[in-house]
């Protein structure tokens, strides 16, 4: 006797509206990112994710994070962070120094060329996030957004 198994839904339980939220938000995003990345590569030859770090660490006091907050910052694995600063490194645009309340942790450190770089890319970037988010949107949608991702984010950081 042979049994075929009921394929199991992922959206089981979630009603259309739900359904059409949720799935907006992941073709969104995916839509968005994909044109960042496109245009930084582009007209810089540096892809979003490298872009991120970069802008991180650009925000960082000196210049500099550890590595194991820099990956949280950038939403990477350690590994996929340490995989990704090599790339940064080989190029020049990061450094590393070894952290001296840690010897198992170390920093990323931007460097002159990586501070050229993303003074370079800042610009498309921003026009790129207005053009494809912010001038699609009014002021209260905006705020409407915001909100709305301030009540979901504390659950979903858990």
């Amino acid at each position: 006797m042979t049994t075929t198994a009921k394929p199991i839904l992922p959206d089981a339980g979630l009603d259309a509206g739900e359904l059409a939220a949720w799935r907006g938000l992941l073709r969104v995003h995916a839509a968005i990112v994909h044109a960042l990345d496109a245009e930084l590569e582009a007209a810089h030859g540096l892809p979003l994710s490298h872009y991120e770090v970069l802008m991180s660490l650009g925000e960082a006091p000196d210049g500099r994070m550890r590595m194991c907050d820099l990956a949280e910052r950038v939403l990477l694995s350690r590994s996929g962070l340490t995989r990704l600063a090599d790339r940064l490194e080989r190029d020049g645009l990061i450094c590393r120094a070894r952290c001296s309340i840690d010897a198992r942790g170390s920093f990323a450190c931007l460097t002159d060329a990586g501070q050229d770089t993303l003074e370079q890319a800042r610009q498309t970037h921003l026009e790129g996030v207005r053009r494809h988010f912010l001038e699609p949107l009014g002021q209260r949608e905006l705020e409407c957004l915001y909100a709305a991702w301030e009540r979901v984010l504390p659950g979903a950081a858990r």
